[in-house]
């Protein structure tokens, strides 16, 4: 088992929950964490080098923060330069990708009741989702559950604790079907 840990937080100094994350995942021998703004520190992006991290891993595994119903830009500008035409997927067929799996893990600064129709944010956190589980159809990777970490602004340090030995459980045991057992912290209304 191998995992290419994608962090897509644009500045990981300005962030609790996923600098924390990241933290945990850099601990793991069996976890490629990488961090995009490093990656990416003189504007440029070595998609090769993405490319073969890739390739070398059995899941993959997006970590960021929601920007406005999305992943930030830092994390689009990666997926659009890697997972390109003639590598990631082919005229009605996957590519290099296929097999492997892809788990999302968020942030959110909402509180999961929020996401609710009628609510403050009107959708389901899933249908938010959508583009990410559509990439992973095309690309004939397997969707994994994602966890989705609400209110993250109430997570107190106990709380963050817990989700750093969730988490750390969900990158030790990639078959985990449903993350949102592991850690339950920010999800209150």
């Amino acid at each position: 088992m191998s995992i290419a840990l994608i962090v897509g937080h644009p500045d990981l100094s300005t962030s609790r929950v996923n600098a924390a994350l990241t933290e945990v995942a850099r601990s793991l021998p069996e976890v490629d964490t990488r961090i995009l703004g490093a990656l990416t520190a003189d504007g440029a992006l070595d998609v090769r080098a993405e490319q073969s991290a890739l390739e070398a891993v059995d899941d993959i595994v997006l970590l960021y923060p929601t920007y406005w119903y999305s992943p930030p830009a830092l994390l689009k500008r990666w997926l659009d330069e890697v997972l390109v035409r003639g590598w990631a997927y082919g005229t009605g067929a996957p590519g290099a990708l296929a097999g492997k799996t892809l788990r999302i893990v968020t942030t959110t600064g909402g509180v999961r009741d929020g996401y609710r129709d009628g609510e403050l944010h009107s959708f389901e956190y899933d249908a938010i989702l959508a583009p990410l589980k559509a990439t992973a159809h095309r690309l004939g990777l397997t969707w994994r559950e994602p966890l989705v970490i609400h209110g993250v602004r109430e997570i107190d340090d106990a709380q963050l604790a817990d989700l750093g030995a969730a988490f750390e459980r969900i990158l030790s045991e990639p078959s985990v079907s449903n993350p949102r057992e592991l850690a339950l912290v920010g999800q209150a209304g």
